[in-house]
């Protein structure tokens, strides 16, 4: 599964993205999909993820009501829509895809997620 993730840029505080995550090479309907950010100097740390079936949702806290994850199956993409900007969610966001047989998988841990894309570059102004 190769992940190719877009949608970045900069943002005034306040403001919306959404990201996008596209899979190739495989469909990702049997696989969770994950968000992960890096900010620098920090560690990389969970955002949201989305099951394979169910769509079941998980959101760290920092981000809950104000950023929706969602698939669209058919286009074999994942997306991610943040609202209401601050300049603490400024980062590089990575998307990330876990094989599970588990149906409402939606860990928050880096490292069961098998398959990465390159990262898009957030940047929120004050």
């Amino acid at each position: 599964v190769q992940l190719q993730a877009s949608g970045g840029g900069l943002m005034q505080a306040g403001g919306s993205l959404r990201l996008s995550c596209a899979a190739s090479g495989r469909t990702v309907s049997r696989f969770a999909v994950g968000w992960f950010r890096q900010a620098p100097g920090e560690e990389r740390e969970f955002v949201a993820a989305i099951a394979w079936s169910l769509y079941t949702t998980n959101y760290a806290d920092s981000v809950k009501g104000r950023f929706t994850i969602s698939r669209d199956s058919t286009k074999n993409t994942v997306y991610l829509q943040m609202n209401s900007l601050k300049p603490e969610d400024t980062a590089v966001y990575y998307c990330a895809a876990h094989y599970s047989a588990q149906y409402d998988y939606t860990g928050r841990s880096s490292d069961e997620y098998q398959y990465w894309g390159q990262g898009t570059l957030v940047t929120v102004s004050s």
